[in-house]
């Protein structure tokens, strides 16, 4: 098994589809899309069991364990066709500005931005772009709280 800062290694520098700084930190068994373009500012935490498909992430966000950050989906609307024939959608890029925390077990659907200053309660599910300074919790998520 090869070492999570291998693996960060590996998936910048060869397969050139993530870019990140040094002084990001990443736990272990985190897991990248394919094909995806993936950037991480300076000073972000990446726990354990993250799953990035493609994202624009600023400086100092902290991502709790399982959170899972979307690109695509899948069409389901033909219900004459099985959904896994149907294809999956186009990639939406999420995008996290700077100093920014994520709960864990938190869902961001694609094409989010999760904007400056924000925090993400655990298992929220975030399907809208939320607005700058707030707490967001809930399924979906919505505001519960304004940073002062």
């Amino acid at each position: 098994m090869l070492s999570n800062r291998f693996r960060v290694w590996y998936v910048s520098k060869v397969l050139h589809v993530m870019e990140y700084s040094k002084t990001s930190y990443f736990e272990n068994n985190i897991y990248f899309g394919k094909g995806d373009l993936i950037r991480i500012g300076s000073n972000c935490q990446i726990n354990e069991n993250v799953f990035i498909q493609s994202a624009r992430i600023g400086d100092n966000v902290m991502l709790a364990p399982n959170v899972a950050i979307l690109s695509k989906s899948h069409h389901h609307s033909d219900i004459n066709t099985p959904m896994i024939l149907q294809g999956e959608t186009e990639h939406q890029e999420v995008v996290i500005e700077s100093n920014v925390w994520i709960g864990r077990n938190a869902i961001i659907m694609p094409g989010v931005v999760i904007s400056e200053g924000c925090i993400v309660g655990a298992g929220a599910v975030v399907t809208r772009s939320t607005e700058p300074n707030t707490i967001v919790g809930g399924i979906p998520a919505k505001i519960i709280k304004r940073r002062e």
